[in-house]
């Protein structure tokens, strides 16, 4: 057996060089497939460090790339995927004299244009779009394969297509890694996919970006301060030492430049070492230099034990000769698959050779575009490969050196220190990894930690809320002070009650665009099990409490003894309780929202709308008992309804509290406007007609009355807290399964 060799990575004494340097070699001992199969990673991480401690003394993390150099490593790892097709339907876009005479002839010459067959599929409204046709190829560790084409031809498809991001049924073909099928929770651990975009968190610094990834992905085997070394090892990997305590930033925020956004993009998923790396159009949007920088470190990723796949639009020369293996894509066709050296010679042969100065890529990609518009399109192009391809296969047919399953592979693999995510030797490949690289109280705790961090930068967003809720708590105190006990004083409160209440939920919108602007963090992060959904929903929500708890007890103050509410202490107490319930609920309800609708001026209007029918349909604007039958369903789901009715519970289920007496029962009628003598003598007169003693203090209407004319005699206050406080966590179950069933991040 060949020794593994472990090759230490430290940084250079002198602090003005930006990586770091091969300083120690150490022999750590044989690799055997047999080896402790039950070994964690942090198993075999601590072994190779003993081992090394008593050769050297030396107390360094052991998280450092192992080679072998008493002989040539064998290729560990090769991607391949064979006859890979997949096609969509798309609508057929046809004139309304054309419908009437439209013929299987007509959909065959609409096939032929777009240069793929007409599938048997097609209707009248329909046809099939051949997305990928029939694409085969491989990808080894140590190199890097490009995918090229112009737009539309189908590069970020193949990229999807390797990373199982269509889904099952849908892509015909077969992927495999080192000839054995690749299942859908293998691939999610040992792979990383880097969107296009650059999604991250605008305020953290590029080290606590890349620190939060550790968290997320290494195991909880590793100890803080190994994972804050593989987050330093990797800042300068990457090349991002001069900007590691710079924030990223946003439109607001001035941070990072675009190639070191990039490059943080690309770091947070290689975090934990991954064995296979997808990159959708890395260089997409960055200037020359940038992009020569991002593809240098991809070269770097590979070279350390890694497969790289990637798209890209037109390559420079420089980053061409970073570039191992090319893949042309026209329509969803490969016009070329090989090596970029043999670019000249391939389309020397087919007719038409490069000029000696120009760039090989472009002049590739003119041709091709060229022949797409020819009448034949790429037709020749593309048999000409397929005739090239069988005559290199047959003069390069020799024995693979590869040898090694699957599961020697991985576990080689995890032994010289790859796939940095609690790895095992299990005896079967599918259990080698785990599903998720940390408990879940630990995916709560970073994920708590994070959005509270990524808050406190931002806190104009919390400081705008408050100053709203204390305006509005302001302006409804000074409009409602010190309201009497008197009949216009009872339908004065019952208007503060429902403005209040249905207050506290239109100032919960403002939760909308926060899941909005995570939603694609959250989708590329889960994608590939950096945690769990629930962590997710758990964490949003117990983030919320305290500012929720904060602005329930600043609306509470402003307004219930300025107004003049009844209860005293306990009633404010009460008052506060269901205050901080009504934001919970609307805060969860607005949450859930944001997990269903993509947009966020589509989710203002539809909580705007939904609120106003929860308020006209509270029991405010009209009694339970005069609601018509076909709408009495919708009082029940009111979320304004129960703290509406608790709050009137609150200040008027007291029995001794007198709100109408003697002439005052005149006030809400057209004899309110008459004398109070007059008014006297009527009462007079109502008593005796009514054979009972009334005078101008006796008591004729009490809160208990208010509350039955009101309709509010089903249920008391605490089951209406209750009941508020369960929609909150009815809508955050709701929001789990939003997140379950529509983050699946997978072409259909």
């Amino acid at each position: 057996m060949s020794p593994i060799v472990v090759q230490n990575v430290s940084s250079n004494n002198d602090s003005s060089t930006p990586y770091f340097q091969h300083s120690s070699e150490l022999i750590a001992g044989e690799f055997s497939t047999a080896t402790a199969p039950s070994s964690t990673l942090g198993q075999l991480l601590q072994h190779v460090g003993d081992t090394r401690k008593e050769a050297t003394g030396d107390q360094t993390s052991v998280h450092e790339l192992l080679v072998d150099i008493s002989e040539p490593r064998p290729i560990p790892f090769v991607l391949s995927f064979n006859n890979l097709t997949y096609s969509v339907k798309v609508p057929r876009k046809m004139a309304l004299p054309g419908f009437f005479r439209w013929s299987g002839g007509t959909a065959a010459a609409d096939a032929a244009v777009v240069g793929n067959p007409l599938a048997t599929g097609d209707s009248y409204f329909t046809r099939t779009k051949m997305l990928l046709n029939d694409i085969s190829g491989e990808a080894r560790d140590g190199e890097i394969l490009a995918v090229l084409g112009a737009s539309g031809s189908g590069k970020s498809t193949l990229i999807d297509a390797l990373a199982n991001r269509i889904a099952k049924g849908s892509l015909k073909g077969n992927v495999t890694l080192n000839g054995e099928a690749l299942e859908s929770r293998m691939l999610k651990v040992i792979s990383a996919y880097v969107m296009q975009d650059d999604l991250l968190f605008p305020m953290l610094t590029v080290e606590e970006t890349l620190m939060f990834a550790a968290e997320f992905r290494l195991p909880r085997t590793l100890s803080k301060s190994k994972k804050k070394m593989r987050v330093q090892v990797l800042i300068d990997q990457l090349g991002l030492r001069n900007a590691a305590k710079t924030i990223i930033g946003d439109e607001g925020h001035r941070g990072v430049s675009g190639g070191e956004r990039r490059r943080v993009s690309i770091g947070i998923d290689i975090i934990h070492d991954p064995i296979i790396l997808f990159l959708d159009e890395p260089t997409s949007g960055l200037d020359s230099t940038s992009a020569f920088m991002v593809v240098k470190v991809l070269q770097r990723i590979a070279q350390s034990g890694s497969i790289v796949v990637m798209s890209i639009h037109q390559p420079s020369y420089r980053i061409l000769g970073l570039l191992d293996r090319l893949i042309f894509l026209s329509r969803g066709q490969t016009v070329y698959s090989g090596s970029p050296t043999n670019l000249p010679l391939y389309f020397s042969e087919f007719g038409h050779p490069i000029p000696e100065n120009e760039n090989k890529t472009e002049f590739a990609l003119d041709l091709i575009r060229e022949l797409e518009g020819s009448p034949g399109g790429t037709k020749s192009l593309v048999e000409f490969n397929k005739s090239w391809q069988s005559m290199k296969h047959t003069r390069d047919s020799e024995p693979d050196q590869l040898g090694l399953s699957l599961k020697e592979a991985i576990s080689a693999s995890i032994s010289r220190g790859k796939l940095v995510s609690g790895a095992t030797n299990d005896i079967n490949s599918s259990s080698m990894v785990p599903t998720f690289a940390n408990p879940f109280w630990k995916e709560m705790v970073v994920l708590s930690k994070r959005s509270i961090l990524n808050s406190k930068r931002m806190p104009e967003l919390f400081g705008i809320r408050l100053a709203a809720v204390l305006v509005t708590g302001s302006i409804l105190a000074t409009v409602f002070w010190q309201l009497d006990n008197s009949p216009k004083g009872v339908q004065e409160r019952l208007g503060f009650f429902a403005f209040a209440m249905s207050t506290t939920y239109y100032t919960c919108a403002d939760a909308l665009p926060v899941f909005l602007q995570e939603r694609y963090i959250f989708i590329r992060e889960t994608a590939y099990n950096a945690y769990r959904r629930l962590s997710y929903v758990i964490s949003n929500a117990l983030v919320a409490l305290p500012g929720l708890i904060f602005l329930s007890f600043a609306f509470a103050m402003a307004t219930f003894w300025a107004v003049g509410l009844d209860g005293g202490l306990s009633g404010f107490l009460f008052y506060f309780l269901i205050m901080f319930g009504s934001f919970w609920s609307g805060s969860s309800f607005v949450t859930f929202l944001s997990g269903v609708v993509p947009h966020v001026m589509l989710g203002y209007t539809i909580v705007v709308a939904i609120l106003a029918y929860f308020l006209l349909f509270s029991g405010f604007f009209i009694n339970r008992d005069r609601i018509p039958g076909y709408w009495i369903w919708f009082h029940y789901l009111s979320l304004v309804k129960y703290p509406y009715e608790a709050v009137l519970r609150n200040e008027f289920e007291n029995p001794s509290k007198c709100l109408v007496r003697g002439i005052q029962i005149f006030d809400n009628s057209p004899l309110g406007e008459i004398p109070s003598a007059m008014k006297v003598r009527l009462l007079q007169s109502v008593s005796k007609s009514l054979g009972v003693r009334i005078t101008r203090s006796t008591c004729m209407t009490t809160g208990l009355d208010i509350l039955k004319q009101e309709g509010i005699t089903d249920l008391s206050k605490w089951n209406c807290l209750l009941i508020t406080v369960a929609w909150g966590f009815l809508f955050r179950i709701l929001f789990y399964f939003s997140l379950l069933l529509g983050s699946k991040n997978k072409r259909s």
